[in-house]
């Protein structure tokens, strides 16, 4: 996400500008007119690894509509205010593929610095019709040994979650995608 230019708040051009913080001097983008600081803090962003007990325990990878190429991910999305992780990821898998959600297991926590988020990402057991909604493009259905992780993001749960079933991680090689 871009940082903002002007202040929300008096429309003044925001400036660096260094104030002593509780871990010591700290260099943001503030109004030098009303005090307003742009703290840039992380975005939380929900991620799951969808096994499907009733297809074998293939895994669910889906294909985002706004992504350019064939990239294949989790599902994932933002919290609303007022739900729990927990709650998040059953309404993203929910809305984004009608599954049914029988159990949910915390994998942990990434940080994906290159997006300003912080990944929570879970191990989710799910069932049902799979219909997309108009987000995800397509989706597949992979044998975990067969599924390949990337290095960033949402491909660090994924890997903790293969090696939790005993399976070393193949990895893509990304280094010829482009990014946009």
């Amino acid at each position: 996400m871009k940082a903002p230019a002007y202040c929300p708040d008096c429309a003044t051009p925001l400036a660096a500008i260094t104030l002593a913080e509780d871990g010591g001097d700290k260099t943001r983008l503030r109004c030098p007119a009303c005090g307003w600081t742009h703290w840039n803090n992380p975005t939380p962003v929900l991620a799951a690894v969808i096994e499907c007990t009733d297809r074998d325990g293939q895994v669910l990878l889906a294909r985002n509509a706004a992504w350019p190429g064939k990239f294949f991910g989790l599902i994932t999305g933002f919290m609303e205010a007022g739900e729990s992780p927990e709650d998040g990821i059953r309404r993203e898998i929910a809305e984004e593929t009608s599954l049914q959600v029988d159990a949910l297991n915390l994998l942990g926590v990434w940080d994906f610095q290159r997006m300003n988020q912080i990944i929570i990402a879970y191990h989710a057991q799910a069932r049902g019709d799979i219909k997309l909604s108009p987000e995800l493009a397509e989706y597949k259905l992979i044998a975990p040994e067969d599924v390949r992780c990337w290095p960033q993001g949402t491909g660090q749960a994924l890997a903790t979650w293969m090696r939790s079933k005993g399976i070393e991680p193949q990895w893509l090689d990304l280094s010829g995608m482009k990014r946009e």
